[in-house]
C-alpha cells in the first residue's frame, strides 16, 4: 500500500461520468482513459503490475492469468459494474485481492429497459418506426388490420432470477396487467410473493411451457451458461417472446436465432448478445427481434451512481475497513 503521504494509483480502464473522474483526481493518483479505447489484455496486465487498485468494467476481461501478472500492491479490483462475470473471482481471492461491485443502483433503470422491450416487441415498434423512416417502405394510412401485434394485458409473465431487478420488473409488468411467475435458485419471501402476486415455479422447463414472455434477468455464472438451452427454448410455444437485459451468455443465441426464424418462438427483446459486440446475422435481420446495444443501465444518474460507489469501497478499504459492496463466490 502507498505511505500516508502519498495517493495510491487507481487505474480506471474505461471513460466514466466527469463527475466521478473529477473526483476520483481529488481523492486518488487517478489514471484515467480519456479516449474510453477499451485496454488490450497487455495494457491490462501492465496495469495489474503498477496499480494499488484496479477499476475495470464489463468489457475488460479480468481471468486467472491476468490476475496471475498482478503486483504485490494490487489489493481491491472495484469494478464499475453490477455483474462480475468479466473476474475470475476465484483466483483474485487466493491470490489477496478483494474484489467490490455496484449493487442496487442500476435496478430500476435496467428494470425500466426490460419493461420497454416487453412492450415494444409484441406491439411491434421498431417495425412501425422502421415503415416511416425507411425511403424504401411507403405508408398508405391507417388500416385495420395493418401492423398487428398482441397485447400484453392478461398474458403471463416468467421471470428468470427474482433478484432486485426481477422483482422491479414484476412491479412494473403487474401495473400493466401481467400475470407475474418466477423461477429462481431460491423461493422469494412469502411477503414478497403475496405482494407481487407471483407464482413460484421450482421447475424452470414447466414455466417455460406455459408462458406468454420470458424475461431474463439472472447474472451470467458456470451455473446459468446456456440457462436457456437448445433444449429449453425448444419447450417455449410458437407463440411466446423472450426478453433479455441480463447477460446474453444465458441464452443459446444461434438456436435463439433458428426458431425465430423458423417462427418456433414469436419475437425477442434483447439488449445483451453472446458474443457482444458481435451479434448473430439472424437476429439482427429479423423484423421480429428488437435489438439494442446494451444500454439498459445507460442512464447518466446511474453511471453517476456507480462512480459514488466504486469510490465508497475504494476509500472504505484504504482506510482499512471491509468494503461496503465486497464480492463473493459465492454470491454469483
Amino acid at each position: 500500500m502507498p505511505t500516508p503521504s502519498k495517493k495510491p494509483l487507481v487505474i480506471v480502464t474505461r471513460k466514466l461520468p466527469e463527475a466521478v473522474e473529477t473526483r476520483m483526481r481529488e481523492l486518488f493518483d487517478a489514471r484515467l482513459n480519456v479516449d474510453d479505447k477499451p485496454l488490450s489484455q497487455a495494457e491490462l496486465a501492465e496495469a495489474v503490475k503498477t496499480a494499488h487498485v484496479l477499476v475495470p468494467t464489463v468489457t475488460d476481461r479480468i481471468d486467472r492469468a491476468l490476475i496471475s501478472q498482478a503486483g504485490a500492491q494490487l489489493k481491491l479490483i472495484s469494478n464499475f459494474g453490477n455483474g462480475v462475470d468479466n473476474i475470475d473471482l476465484d483466483t483474485a481471492r487466493a491470490r489477496g485481492i478483494i474484489v467490490t461491485n455496484t449493487p442496487g443502483v442500476l435496478t430500476e433503470d435496467t428494470a425500466d429497459m426490460t419493461m420497454a422491450l416487453i412492450l415494444a416487441v409484441p406491439r411491434r415498434l421498431a417495425e412501425g418506426t422502421a415503415m416511416l423512416k425507411d425511403g424504401r417502405r411507403t405508408w398508405a394510412g391507417w388500416s385495420p388490420t395493418w401492423m398487428l401485434g398482441h397485447r400484453i394485458w392478461g398474458k403471463r409473465l416468467g421471470i428468470i432470477g427474482m433478484g432486485r431487478i426481477g422483482q422491479a420488473v414484476a412491479r412494473r409488468a403487474r401495473a400493466f396487467g401481467l400475470q407475474i411467475h418466477y423461477h429462481n435458485r431460491r423461493r422469494v419471501a412469502d411477503e414478497v410473493e403475496q405482494d407481487l402476486e407471483a407464482t413460484y415455479w421450482d421447475s424452470l422447463d414447466q414455466m417455460l411451457a406455459r408462458m406468454d414472455i420470458i424475461s431474463v434477468n439472472c447474472p451470467h455464472t458456470p451455473a446459468t451458461y446456456h440457462l436457456l438451452s437448445a433444449r429449453r427454448l425448444k419447450l417455449l410455444k410458437p407463440s411466446a417472446y423472450i426478453v433479455n437485459t441480463a447477460r446474453g451468455e444465458v441464452i443459446d443465441e444461434n438456436e435463439l436465432a433458428r426458431l425465430i426464424e423458423a417462427g418456433q418462438i414469436a419475437g425477442a427483446g434483447l439488449d445483451v448478445f453472446e458474443h457482444e459486440p458481435a451479434i448473430n446475422a439472424k437476429l439482427l435481420a429479423s423484423d421480429r427481434v428488437v435489438a439494442l446495444p446494451h444500454m439498459g443501465s445507460a442512464t447518466l444518474e446511474g453511471r453517476i451512481d456507480m462512480g459514488e460507489k466504486v469510490i465508497i469501497n475504494i476509500k472504505t478499504f484504504l482506510d482499512g475497513h471491509n468494503p461496503p459492496d465486497r464480492v463473493h463466490a459465492a454470491m454469483f
